[in-house]
């Protein structure tokens, strides 16, 4: 019999504030963290958090993170002694690029004062696993740990590959999320000679003038266990994925398959392994990046997957309120879903007032509302779509 895999801690630093608390509560009031064009953890101080010697020897993709698991393992009840063999506890954490800010920085220091500037600790602080081992090291983890990078699509890859381990036998619980901070000059030149990013500096999915994402930074950090372990440890349990699935458009190393085809057929892979017909989701948190061709895109697919059931289902985009946080997105919209589910909330798609054409389904436009669940317990999918034609999706069920 496969193993049932819960949600006991999350932990999060998003631009609507430190901790996971906020972030539901700020974005169901409607509020906007995104400031001059980006979604920017304004809120988040590394001195209030993290030693002197800490945050020199961790990117801030890294320092995010360590926040956000700190809260998670917290709630979790981790604060002491580990519930189980460290050996039997891993971590993987996503992120898209990295140590951006710190390769940045470095190169300036190369090219402006020479190789004698260039610190020692530069490649540990700009590779990509650089936060998981800060992780497994902050917490003396020492099951499976390994960085998950599939661009936008990241943080949902983790946390599924997570399942996957535990479902396998191979840990009996993860830490896992994604982070990411990459507000740097090259990632927005970059986005910005890609005509990606949104010259408005609003981000407003499913509206008729969306004209591009706005970048954001962040980290999100669960806790996921074995069930039968952690309730006979007498856990909290504040959800559980039931479903997890991943596909690929193979199609374009930047957009998405105008089809749906694969983003769909996710949809229906994670749904079928939660053993869930589409007319018992009581709520879909979409990629939504404010894109022209993702945000219809994704609408075809729901429409695909959801057929005549698909104006039934409340649908809304995180990124409305933080922007997107490439690739620590996905765990950190996991957070804000699971949150939802308990609080029997759904939360709006902020800025949408005209919808585009074609995109005619429930996107719970201007303010949040209440639900009852259609069928027991809350439950949800989280869709995840990256560069690269990468698709996830997660279903997530909340507490009864």
């Amino acid at each position: 019999m496969k193993r049932r895999v819960v949600i006991t801690g999350v932990g999060a630093v998003t631009p609507l504030g430190v901790g996971a608390e906020p972030l539901l509560r700020r974005w169901a009031a409607g509020t906007v963290g995104i400031q001059d064009g980006e979604g920017t953890c304004r809120d988040f101080v590394v001195k209030e958090h993290l030693s002197v010697k800490e945050a020199r020897r961790n990117d801030r993709f890294a320092q995010l993170a360590m926040v956000a698991s700190d809260e998670a393992l917290a709630q979790a009840g981790w604060n002491g002694e580990k519930p189980y063999d460290t050996e039997r506890i891993g971590c993987i954490l996503a992120t898209g690029i990295g140590g951006l800010e710190s390769l940045e920085g470095q190169h300036d220091n190369l090219r402006d004062k020479g190789e004698k500037a260039v610190s020692p600790l530069s490649v540990p602080l700009f590779m990509v696993n650089a936060g998981t081992a800060a992780l497994s090291m902050r917490h003396g983890l020492r099951g499976p740990t390994f960085q998950v990078g599939s661009a936008c699509a990241s943080g949902g890859h983790a946390i599924g590959t997570a399942v996957r381990m535990i479902q396998a036998g191979d840990a009996d619980a993860i830490v896992t999320g994604g982070a990411e901070a990459t507000l740097t000059p090259l990632a927005r030149a970059s986005f910005q000679s890609a005509s990606a990013l949104s010259p408005s500096g609003i981000s407003r999915p499913f509206d008729a003038r969306r004209d591009g994402f706005v970048m954001g930074e962040g980290a999100g950090v669960l806790v996921l266990e074995d069930a039968e372990l952690a309730e006979a440890r007498g856990a909290t349990i504040l959800g559980e994925v039931t479903g997890y699935a991943t596909t690929s458009d193979a199609y374009h190393i930047t957009a998405t398959l105008p089809e749906g085809t694969y983003a769909s057929r996710a949809m229906s892979l994670a749904l079928r392994e939660a053993g869930l017909l589409p007319e018992q989701i009581d709520y879909i948190n979409a990629h939504g990046t404010s894109t022209e061709l993702n945000d219809a895109a994704e609408t075809t697919a729901i429409k695909l997957t959801f057929g005549e059931t698909a104006k039934d289902v409340p649908i809304s985009s995180l990124k409305s309120s933080i922007g997107h946080l490439l690739g620590a997105a996905g765990a950190v919209e996991a957070i804000a879903t699971l949150k939802a589910l308990n609080e029997r909330i759904v939360p709006p798609t902020l800025g949408l007032e005209q919808p585009g054409e074609g995109l005619d389904l429930d996107y719970v436009p201007g303010s949040s509302r209440t639900f009852t669940p259609r069928n027991g317990t809350p439950k949800a999918l989280s869709n995840s779509f990256g560069f690269g034609g990468h698709n996830v999706v997660l279903c997530l069920e909340g507490s009864a």
